[in-house]
């Protein structure tokens, strides 16, 4: 029986693993939107943050999509599935400078809760590296929120 619990762990572990995937090239994308878009006073600096941010969101997508492939899974790697399974949103292209910082405090807290979760997920199913790859994108995450928090005042 304790195969059984341990291929749906498997089984659900490569299903959240996935949709971190999904919102991780969501994020690169609207991030390279708000990087390219940001206009106003705080165009330096939110221009290189919004890079900064890219740049560190490829790292981890890619460290999400090699621990799936490294669990036998199979990471989803189009953009059809991307927006199928990501529980974040692309960019509406609509959105002011407040609204871009917002949406990615949005974005990185709900990405944050659903980490918590996957880290349940693994310990349960006694994988201890996805649980420690989700427990550090977590922390960098809860911080990238504090940073665009303060940001915002």
């Amino acid at each position: 029986m304790a195969k059984a619990s341990n291929k749906v762990n498997t089984t659900s572990l490569q299903q959240i693993l996935n949709r971190q995937v999904a919102n991780l090239n969501v994020l690169y994308v609207k991030l390279h939107n708000y990087h390219w878009y940001v206009k106003g006073e705080q165009f330096f600096s939110l221009h290189v943050k919004f890079e900064e941010l890219y740049d560190d969101v490829t790292l981890k997508m890619d460290e999400v999509a090699e621990r799936l492939l490294s669990i036998k899974g199979s990471p989803v790697a189009t953009m059809k599935e991307y927006l199928e399974l990501a529980t974040i949103q692309e960019a509406t292209g609509k959105e002011d400078t407040r609204g871009m910082v917002q949406s990615l405090i949005e974005d990185f807290a709900t990405v944050s809760e659903e980490l918590t979760e996957g880290i349940e997920v693994a310990e349960e199913a006694g994988d201890q590296p996805t649980a420690d790859l989700f427990i550090g994108i977590r922390s960098d995450l809860e911080k990238n929120q504090w940073m665009l928090r303060s940001f915002l005042g």
